[in-house]
């Protein structure tokens, strides 16, 4: 296990920015972690960074409904609110325009206007200003692929790499707020080979049909992304689905990620996992809390003002120093 701060989690003045593409995605990743940290005294924002707009109905006893069709932003706006709730954590839009997920051989253009035809340098300094408002010390967001290929979740990770690397910049963007440096970067662990061999077989030894066989069999050999923090959370699991079906419009209750019981997933996989991205301290393997190895709260405040260097970056596209 990894070095941590002494009983980390009793209440610490320590701040957590989670960033996300949009609504929903905050209560599928990560969201055990988000309460538990809650609950130590974390301050915990989500930062979502379109309204979601252009989500289908996933759930099929809401298709159809008149009152849902008619302002689907409002009332993605109205189930975010109702997941913040559940989870106690803080909340901001980013305020860009959901793309959408485009289908079709071949694939039509993106919308005008949409988040991931936005400029970099607009979408990275409207980013940049939450972080020197809120002046996070750990930001976790998607890796380079966006943990899937939705165009938002790819830009999702390229606005929040961009910005990790802007905010303790005073040059960059100095109308955004004094330079603060956020002092780690997580991607998101999400659903690993692992984790989905480990449901598929609690299933079949309860004898019950399994909905992950396609699912491996749909990952073949694929290489697996590098989990370098583990945190145990499974007596958050129960906000956590909670606040994943606060999101009515976008989950299927009687779906297959509630196909296993929150008892079977405590005792098979009681983890979420993460992937160090960027850190100005050392990352050992395993850590079990994304603030291992900060030092007190003042001294990360001034730490992260100090335009700190990395001594550790596991970035695709650039080079890693340990």
């Amino acid at each position: 296990m990894s070095p941590a701060r002494e009983d980390p989690f009793m209440p610490s003045g320590l701040r957590l920015m989670c960033v996300h593409a949009h609504p929903d995605d905050e209560s599928s990743k990560g969201a055990a972690t988000m309460a538990k940290y809650v609950d130590a005294g974390v301050e915990v924002l989500v930062v979502s960074c379109t309204g979601g707009e252009r989500g289908d109905i996933l759930n099929p006893r809401l298709k159809g409904d008149p009152a849902i069709l008619r302002d689907l932003a409002q009332v993605r706006r109205d189930e975010m609110r109702a997941a913040q709730e559940v989870l106690g954590v803080a909340h901001t839009w980013l305020g860009f325009v959901d793309s959408g997920l485009p289908e079709g051989d071949p694939l039509p253009p993106l919308p005008e206007g949409c988040f991931a035809r936005e400029p970099i340098e607009v979408t990275a300094q409207a980013l940049v200003r939450e972080i020197r408002r809120f002046r996070p010390h750990v930001v976790t967001t998607y890796d380079e692929q966006g943990g899937y290929p939705h165009p938002d979740h790819i830009m999702c990770h390229d606005v929040s790499t961009a910005a990790f690397d802007a905010a303790g910049d005073p040059e960059r963007f100095p109308t955004a707020g004094p330079a603060w440096q956020p002092l780690k970067l997580y991607y998101n662990g999400g659903f690993s080979r692992a984790r989905i061999e480990a449901y598929h077989q609690a299933m079949l030894d309860e004898g019950l049909e399994s909905p992950y066989a396609e699912w491996l069999t749909r990952m073949g050999e694929r290489p697996q992304r590098r989990v370098t923090t583990r945190i145990e959370c499974a007596q958050w699991f129960e906000r956590r689905d909670a606040a994943l079906l606060a999101h009515a419009t976008q989950i299927d209750p009687d779906g297959w990620f509630f196909s296993l019981s929150r008892e079977i997933q405590a005792r098979v996989w009681p983890w979420e996992d993460y992937e160090a991205a960027a850190s100005v301290v050392p990352v050992v393997e395993i850590e079990d809390d994304l603030f291992a190895g900060l030092p007190s709260p003042a001294e990360a405040d001034s730490l992260a003002r100090s335009r700190p260097v990395l001594a550790y970056d596991a970035r695709v596209g650039r080079e890693a120093a340990v």
